[in-house]
Parts: structure tokens; C-alpha cells; sequence
């Protein structure tokens, strides 16, 4: 438990300042839309643009549940969404006021400068709230984080970190069963997680 947690703090530090990449950083802005490339078809003579896509899962919103494990399976999750769900908004909160702190600083030397003052405030900031999370929660923070930066945690540590140090975070949060790489997929497996976030951002729960 103990290394999973001091993982989870490295990455939410490692993910605040990584707004230094400039690839990065347009990547994360909540402005930015994504680009999709439409190709032609001939249809009865007519050439019309189309796009592939996914199959899409569609499920009812949760109501009161036949079964009672399965109820209270639906409300523990509720519970840790509502736990992790506003530090993945912090993430990105972090991320746009580094951005913005940067591009007024004069110089390399002043960046890196204002960079390690930032990483040493918001570990003790937050040290303790990530380290109390338990396991099913930091995964849930993963998938919360690529929804939020549309990174993903390895991608994000790599950024920042490099390669090895991806590498490595990314063997020991294997051996307790989670995966920097995941995705999230709103429209396939974690479409019960963005119902709920849909109500917790509605207020409903």
C-alpha cells in the first residue's frame, strides 16, 4: 500500500508541473478540440464525408438494484468518485496556472527556479490526501486524469519525469494491479463512471 501511494503522489506532482512541454500543454488545454479526419465515399453516385465510429454501450441510469450487493457495489463507487473526482479537476487546474506562470517568467533560469518551488508546495500540499486514498481510488485517479488532461498518467510522468522513470512507476503500479496507460473510455467500459459524473457535476448526487 505504502509504494502505491507514494506512487500516486508522484504522479499528481509530476502531472502539475508538467505544463513545461509545450506539446504537452496544447494537448491539455480545455480549449482544444479534437481533429477528426473525415474520409469520402461514393454512395449512388454521391460522394459524402463519413467517420468511423466506436460502438457505443448504452445503459439506464442507476436505479434501486434487484439485488442488494449489486446496489451496494453501485454506491461504493459513487463514494470514491466523489472522493478522487475534484483532484482530477485540481490536475488541470494546476496545469493551466503553470502554463500561465511560465509564460510571464523571463527566462529559463526563473522557469526552472519557479518549477521546483511549485513541485515542493503542492507535495506537501496534497501528500497526505493522495496517500490516504486506498488502491481502488488511485485507479479511479488514473482514469479521471486522462479524462480530465486527455494524457495518461505513464504519458504524463514520461513528460516530465522521462522514460525510465515512466518505466519504473509504471512496473511497481502493476505489481498492486493498476496500469498508467489506461484510458478512459466514456463510451465503453466507464460509462456507469460518467453517469455518475455527470450527477455529481448536476449536483444530483
Amino acid at each position: 500500500m505504502k509504494v502505491v501511494t507514494t506512487t500516486l503522489v508522484i504522479l499528481f506532482t509530476a502531472i502539475s508541473v508538467s505544463a513545461q512541454k509545450d506539446t504537452l500543454l496544447q494537448k491539455n488545454d480545455s480549449s482544444a478540440s479534437r481533429i477528426y479526419l473525415l474520409q469520402k465515399v461514393n454512395r449512388a453516385g454521391e460522394s459524402l464525408p463519413e467517420i468511423e465510429l466506436k460502438e457505443v454501450n448504452v445503459y439506464g441510469r442507476q436505479g434501486v438494484s434487484p439485488r442488494k450487493s449489486q446496489w451496494r457495489q453501485y454506491e461504493r463507487l459513487v463514494y470514491n468518485l466523489k472522493r478522487v473526482y475534484p483532484y482530477s479537476k485540481i490536475v488541470r487546474q494546476k496545469l493551466n496556472e503553470v502554463n500561465d506562470s511560465l509564460m510571464a517568467l523571463p527566462d529559463d533560469r526563473s522557469r526552472k527556479q519557479f518549477l521546483k518551488q511549485f513541485e515542493k508546495d503542492v507535495f506537501n500540499e496534497y501528500e497526505d490526501d493522495i496517500s490516504d486514498m486506498t488502491i481502488t481510488q488511485g485507479r479511479l485517479l488514473i482514469k479521471l486524469i486522462d479524462r480530465e488532461t486527455m494524457n495518461t498518467s505513464y504519458d504524463l510522468i514520461k513528460q516530465y519525469r522521462g522514460g525510465l522513470s515512466a518505466a519504473f512507476w509504471q512496473g511497481i503500479a502493476r505489481i498492486f494491479g493498476t496500469n498508467l496507460k489506461e484510458e478512459y473510455d466514456p463510451w465503453g467500459q466507464d460509462i456507469l463512471i460518467e453517469l455518475i459524473l455527470e450527477d455529481i457535476e448536476k449536483g444530483l448526487l
